[in-house]
């Protein structure tokens, strides 16, 4: 067994930053997104949506194509390049809407870089399979078939425990593991696994994950000397609640039928509620 703690409202608001007059758009925190691809656009839409409605200060689209395109059609305020520039970046998010299985040699060295760097970077999808050994803080973010491949990857057996397991997985990679599911699990080596349980099941819908991503991204941008495990616990509970908010399940109300982008769009009805 392993030692469990339970996540709640008051421990998310804790860790949402309020902007002071001080700050400008890179002291919010600036999130590059390298996600998505021509077959699969809307992964990168929804991971940039959700990083700008979860409070980042800036957000910089790395890459080009159909997904570079519908990036910039749906948020204008985006800068979508096929590099970062000059530009600082805080958090990344890679790997949405992404497949190992088809990703070239270019893009995987690309994200290698990614991956050696210093700055937090959440991993999702396609990019599962580069984590082992990479030197920036990583945050990886599988959904059940995707943990059970990582655990196949690191020669881990499942125990059945899905908390000791994460626990296992985190402890094999050196880095913050977040399982998604109707109860999401964050662990990291050595600490407690973080037990987040405010999601409907309405929120069992396409593009939730990309959602999630982006908002993590935002988060790990905005406090970057918290603890990566409690801003990915924070990241999910906000995510569940505005599920909650968008789908009408609130005070005991069964709720109705919601798409991934009604997640996104209600991230600041979500901040706003937790603030007051």
């Amino acid at each position: 067994m392993v030692d469990m703690r339970e996540w709640s409202r008051a421990d998310t608001a804790h860790l949402l930053r309020v902007p002071g007059a001080g700050d400008d758009k890179y002291s919010r925190g600036v999130v590059a997104v390298r996600t998505g691809t021509d077959a699969y656009p809307g992964a990168a839409v929804l991971g940039v949506e959700a990083a700008w409605r979860a409070g980042a200060g800036f957000v910089r689209f790395v890459g080009t194509g159909r997904a570079a395109d519908a990036v910039i059609a749906r948020r204008p305020e985006t800068v979508a390049a096929p590099d970062i520039g000059r530009t600082r970046v805080d958090a990344w998010v890679i790997g949405s809407g992404t497949d190992a299985a088809t990703r070239i040699p270019a893009e995987t060295e690309a994200l290698h870089v990614i991956l050696a760097g210093q700055a937090p970077v959440v991993v999702d999808a396609g990019a599962l399979d580069l984590v082992r050994g990479a030197a920036a803080p990583v945050l990886v973010t599988p959904h059940v078939g995707e943990f059970a491949r990582l655990c196949e990857q690191l020669q881990l057996t499942e125990s059945g425990d899905r908390a000791a397991d994460a626990a296992a997985v985190a402890e094999a990679l050196g880095c913050t593991v977040l399982v998604k599911g109707s109860t999401t699990l964050v662990a990291a080596a050595g600490d407690a696994v973080i037990s987040v349980a405010s999601a409907p099941g309405w929120l069992a819908t396409a593009g939730a994950g990309d959602v999630l991503a982006g908002a993590l991204g935002a988060l790990l941008a905005s406090k970057p000397a918290a603890p990566i495990a409690e801003l990915a616990a924070a990241g999910a509970w906000l995510h569940g609640y505005a599920a909650r908010i968008a789908s009408g399940a609130l005070d005991g109300q069964t709720g109705h039928p919601i798409v991934a982008l009604d997640v996104a769009e209600a991230l600041p009805v979500a901040i706003g509620d937790l603030l007051s």
